[in-house]
């Protein structure tokens, strides 16, 4: 077998386990630049790839795989020696620790590192071995914590014992919050990124400490420590324990410092660890220091830019020499050579990045040690209860440590960012729940869209087509184009179906006596349903999704109640608002001498708060004075006999995002659709009248783009999300398509949602459907399996939302 372990001079042949996420970049840039060769183990190759030399690819959870997969890869390349393997990823220290012992490597034996990595077996070592701990206790089901107020004192902590990054780490004050935290963490933790790596999912619960927080960063050579570093951390957001920054070198009096390096040692040396980059986390108060955890890597984030930049100290260079066994003498630290203090970009609730701008004298600035913002516009962001992300950091240096908090208070106001708050199923956790976290789970699906529903084979093509379609629709064959407009005759769903195979009935909504008893009688499978109106009201239209649910039919398309929830654009209005999504400020009226808000701006839109196909909407809907207003409110109200929906106008252009699906693991959004008005002549106003949906000049001068031109993917990215939250926020089912309307500053605005939107050939979601592959009978039999899968997730028909 191969030698490993042989040194070749200062450039060495480093085994290392897991890339960490594109975040820790730097590691490896820093790597290569000392001339390093990086022999990578990971599940998969991935964005390091310019930066590894040699991938050996395996299950980082299956230790024996990975000792395996070393093996192998050794015997087919015996030129190589691998001088030392090490981690700076918190989930591989285990690995790394089988590695090091099975190849004889220099590192912390796999016992010592197991009873450090697991955090109750960690107290029960501290607690054993006359180390300051804190009253604990190990949760491994619900009927655990009923004894739990006898053994410890309020307030508490509860964590994972495997956790990382202060997941789930929430301090909790009472029995019944320790029961709804449990049940919180048990339910959401398998929606950490990082949770698969962890052992196992039990809970420690320990009495809270009181303190200043501080990291010890300390490098650790031959069971001597030839450097340390203590950083002051500030006070976390609790009760989640979100960090929010730090300063180095520590403002803590000496005495408190010595009684830290103190622990630290007592520690290190009972646990018997000998080598290694240690991250140690404590408490102190006064004259008593209490460890919290440690970290057996270099600490995450900025600790490599803290400790270089103020002792001139490089840990990714010390971490291979240690793991490579070069001697490191003892490190004197002189006076610092400058004060740094860290602030992290934080959230107040989970959302999407809308807004986000860095001035450029930020990165001229001779105080700014570094600046990382990891999101983009449209990228989602998750804060608890829903998710443990922060948006990056800021660095600032200054020659003491008020001259740095000076410096940080002046710079952090160069960076600006919003974030759109998106928490579709919150209204019981507002009502009732003090903290929401019962609801975390269902946030985190629809926000971020990261939890996958089993699939459901769908029924194959060749028996899909052996069913019996009912169409429900409307023949408007007779009728002049202004009162048939958008409207799906069902005629071109017929034909279509019927040349692919189905057998097919037609049942005429305008004739509804006969159509309601052709349908009690006949034996259709699945109904098509397209119907727009009944007894010549659109206002009907809900009303036959009801009937078939009453009939007890399957149907395709939205529900009753989303399809009358939508024909009433004041109660659309409201729920958008209500879950913080962006529309035109708006207000509304049911008689003209109603009082509008007098925060809106003119120029204003107004139309009637319950039609559909821009029916009363021209070119005079748009006023730009009191006295236009109260015009057109008189006209909606008292001649259209309508309430009136009053907005805020959107210069900009408008999208139509169209969507197909209904769960997280069946949505699809189709390409967007953008409509650009900069042709229209100068009188008349960017909007979308009945005259534009007939196409009448001059509005045919619109500019339709499928898919849009010379747009960002953030921007793409954005728009989509925020329709896919309207979706399913107003509930649409199968597919549907929502609109949205963009200032001059590309702030996106929800217009509305249409469900069951006109199907027609040449109507925009089939047009769109084109362009992905779909032809029109691909796009309809796309609706009929999106159909029959939704009523495979049911138990019984859906008769409200």
């Amino acid at each position: 077998m191969p030698k490993i372990g042989e040194q070749q001079g200062q450039i060495k042949t480093i085994l290392l386990i897991h890339t960490c996420s594109i975040k820790e970049k730097f590691i490896f840039q820093r790597l290569k630049k000392l001339g390093h060769k990086i022999i990578c183990l990971n599940k998969e190759k991935n964005w390091a790839q310019n930066y590894v030399d040699e991938w050996i690819i395996a299950d980082t959870n299956d230790f024996a795989d990975c000792i395996r997969e070393i093996k192998s890869f050794l015997v087919e390349h015996p030129e190589i020696k691998i001088d030392g393997a090490l981690t700076f990823w918190e989930e591989s220290t285990l690995l790394v620790s089988k590695i090091t012992d099975h190849f004889r490597l220099t590192g912390i034996p796999y016992a010592i590192s197991k009873k450090v990595r697991n955090k109750f077996l960690f107290r029960e070592f501290c607690e054993k071995n006359n180390l300051p701990t804190p009253k604990y206790a190990i949760i491994r089901k619900e009927e655990d914590l009923a004894s739990l107020g006898s053994k410890l004192s309020f307030p508490l902590v509860m964590k994972p014992i495997y956790g990382s990054a202060s997941a789930f780490v929430i301090k909790i004050e009472s029995e019944a919050e320790a029961l709804e935290t449990y049940r919180y963490i048990q339910n959401n933790i398998t929606s950490h990124p990082d949770s698969a790596e962890w052992l196992n999912f039990e809970i420690l619960v320990e009495e809270y400490i009181d303190g200043h927080e501080v990291d010890i960063d300390i490098i650790l050579q031959n069971g001597k420590i030839k450097f340390h570093s203590i950083t002051d951390n500030y006070q976390t957001n609790e009760p989640f324990f979100i960090e929010t920054g730090g300063a180095i070198p520590s403002s803590l009096p000496e005495k408190e410092q010595a009684i830290l390096i103190e622990l630290a040692e007592e520690t290190l040396e009972k646990l018997e660890i000998q080598n290694g980059i240690i991250h140690f986390e404590a408490k102190v108060n006064g004259n008593v220091a209490v460890p919290i955890e440690i970290n057996l890597r270099m600490g995450g984030d900025d600790v490599f830019i803290f400790v270089k930049g103020v002792w001139e100290v490089d840990l990714i260079e010390n971490a291979v020499k240690v793991a490579t066994k070069v001697y490191i003498p003892k490190i004197h630290k002189a006076e610092p050579k400058k004060y740094i203090i860290d602030k992290f970009f934080l959230s107040n609730h989970s959302g999407i990045l809308t807004n986000f701008e860095i001035k450029s004298a930020l990165k001229h600035d001779k105080n700014l040690e570094g600046v990382h913002f990891f999101k983009k516009i449209g990228d989602p962001i998750l804060v608890p209860p829903e998710g443990y992300e922060y948006l990056g950091w800021l660095n600032v240096s200054g020659n003491n440590a008020l001259k740095a908090k000076e410096n940080l208070n002046r710079l952090e106001k160069m960076v600006n960012y919003e974030i759109a708050k998106f928490d579709q199923h919150s209204s019981l956790g507002k009502t009732i729940r003090k903290r929401s976290l019962s609801f975390a789970a269902i946030n985190t699906n629809l926000l971020l869209r990261k939890t996958k529903l089993q699939k459901i084979k769908k029924l194959s093509l060749e028996n899909q087509r052996s069913l019996h379609i009912g169409i429900v629709g409307n023949d408007y064959q007779d009728l002049e184009e202004d009162l048939s407009l958008g409207l799906t005759s069902g005629r071109d769903v017929e034909k279509t179906l019927k040349e692919r195979g189905y057998k097919v009935n037609f049942f005429d909504f305008n004739n509804f006596s006969k159509a309601f008893r052709d349908l009690q009688k006949n034996e259709v499978d699945l109904v098509f349903n397209v119907c727009e109106r009944i007894n010549n009201s659109t206002l009907l239209e809900p009303h036959a999704a009801a009937l078939l649910d009453v009939l007890q039919i399957p149907y395709t398309g939205s529900s009753p109640h989303t399809l009358s929830l939508c024909v009433d654009k004041i109660r659309v209005k409201k729920l958008l608002s209500y879950h913080g999504i962006p529309t035109p400020k708006w207000d509304y009226a049911y008689a003209p001498e109603d009082e509008i808000r007098a925060d809106l701006q003119y120029p204003l839109i107004v139309k009637p708060s319950n039609r559909d196909n821009s029916f009363g909407i021209n070119n005079d809907s748009v006023v730009t004075n009191k006295k236009q207003l109260e015009k057109q409110l008189e006209r909606i109200i008292r001649e259209l006999h309508c309430q009136a929906l009053v907005e805020e106008y959107i210069e900009g252009d408008e999208y139509e995002i169209a969507i197909m699906g209904n769960e997280d693991d069946d949505l699809r959004v189709l390409p967007l659709t953008r409509s650009i008005f900069s042709n229209l002549p100068e009188n008349y106003w960017h909007i979308y009248p009945l005259a534009a949906k007939l196409k009448k000049k001059p509005y045919d001068r619109i500019i339709l783009q499928s898919p849009p031109k010379n747009i960002s993917k953030s921007l793409g990215k954005l728009i989509t999300e925020i329709a896919l939250d309207t979706y399913s926020i107003l509930d649409c089912q199968d597919y549907g398509h929502v609109e949205i309307r963009m200032d001059r500053n590309n702030n996106p605005y929800v217009l509305e949602l249409n469900p069951n939107p006109s199907i027609n050939q040449e109507d925009i979601l089939p047009r769109v459907a084109r362009i992905t592959g779909l032809d029109y009978g691909d796009f309809l039999e796309e609706v009929i399996g999106l159909c029959i899968n939704r009523y495979k997730h049911q138990n019984s028909f859906k008769l409200t939302a």
